[in-house]
């Protein structure tokens, strides 16, 4: 089913072509598709776009991107980002402390060193060599109070779907809500160029040192420019345990479309947790060079953002597996 979106009037004119096309999880992607139509709509390149685009999120006070972002068990808020091109160059960071943009930084790392990944306290060196300041290592009002009201029982209970919250107040039980969520994005140029990008503060009360999906290439995202481009969103471990973006892509190199090819990297994970599959969410999201779009969920409720010059900005509920 397709929402149209108040935001849809604020898009800028499209380029002269049909090809713009940007997709990104959750409502929060309505806002940071807005930002990469800036750069989509005046003929920039996709890289840019997701770029641009997810910087929007980052910037907010967001519960999970970002530095307004629920912390670690100690108290810290790191960060995991990744981007790929349609050269199939990479950048990533994990484990970034004190930067607002983690995200710029991973475009750094893949532009300007030999290296795909960098982490922790190295990422942050970096980071403050490439010119990006330190910000000050302080919660936000959300989510102090959310790191407060988890110390008094520490125990993790995710709450599927929290990610619909938005920027509300942390609400629900204990150490459950707010607890995870990952802005991905997808984008194809007005050159036919595919580019993605991912970035979080991963799972809120995580154990200290935690990488979730979100920093890895072919788990969180994976592009390949000849034929699809492929995201996730959800809990990051058991997208890791199936290379989840990249076996979309691969399922969608082997002649199923994009919704297709996400519903059955969704029904494996399905398979691979048993029981266990109704405790948690995991959702995909993709592209194809054709302008083609999709995803798939594990559960009821996950919805991903997009803009193209015919529809403007639409939210779409996606289907699921599991009622």
């Amino acid at each position: 089913m397709l929402a149209a979106s108040p935001l849809a009037d604020a898009l800028p004119a499209p380029a002269a072509t049909d090809k713009p096309l940007v997709i990104s999880t959750w409502n929060d992607g309505l806002a940071a598709n807005l930002g990469a139509w800036k750069v989509l709509s005046k003929g920039g390149r996709a890289l840019d776009a997701v770029e641009a685009g997810v910087m929007v999120t980052e910037a907010s006070q967001n519960c999970c991107v970002g530095l307004g972002g629920n912390p670690d068990r100690e108290g810290i808020v790191t960060l995991d980002a990744c981007i790929m091109d349609e050269q199939f160059n990479c950048g990533s960071v994990a484990a970034l402390e004190r930067i607002k943009h983690p995200i710029a930084v991973a475009r750094r790392v893949m532009e300007h060193t030999p290296h795909v990944m960098l982490v922790g306290e190295g990422a942050q060196q970096f980071a403050v060599a490439q010119g990006f300041p330190l910000e000050p290592q302080k919660l936000s009002p959300d989510a102090d109070k959310a790191y407060r009201e988890w110390l008094k029982t520490s125990q993790y209970r995710p709450v599927i779907n929290i990610e619909n919250s938005g920027n509300q107040k942390p609400t629900g039980p204990v150490g459950g809500a707010n607890n995870h969520d990952t802005i991905a994005m997808l984008a194809q140029d007005a050159h036919g160029n595919l580019s993605g990008s991912c970035t979080t503060s991963g799972m809120g009360f995580k154990m200290r040192g935690r990488l979730g999906d979100s920093s890895l290439i072919g788990s969180g995202l994976f592009v390949d420019n000849a034929v699809w481009a492929a995201a996730a969103t959800g809990q990051g471990e058991d997208v890791i345990r199936m290379a989840g973006a990249h076996t979309v892509v691969e399922l969608m190199r082997q002649g199923l479309s994009p919704k297709a090819a996400c519903k059955a990297a969704v029904e494996r994970i399905a398979k691979i947790k048993g029981a266990k599959a109704h405790d948690i969410q995991v959702c995909f999201i993709a592209v194809s060079n054709q302008g083609q779009h999709g995803a798939y969920s594990l559960q009821k409720g996950f919805s991903y953002a997009v803009c193209t010059p015919e529809n403007q900005q639409q939210l779409i509920q996606s289907e699921y597996l599991l009622g």
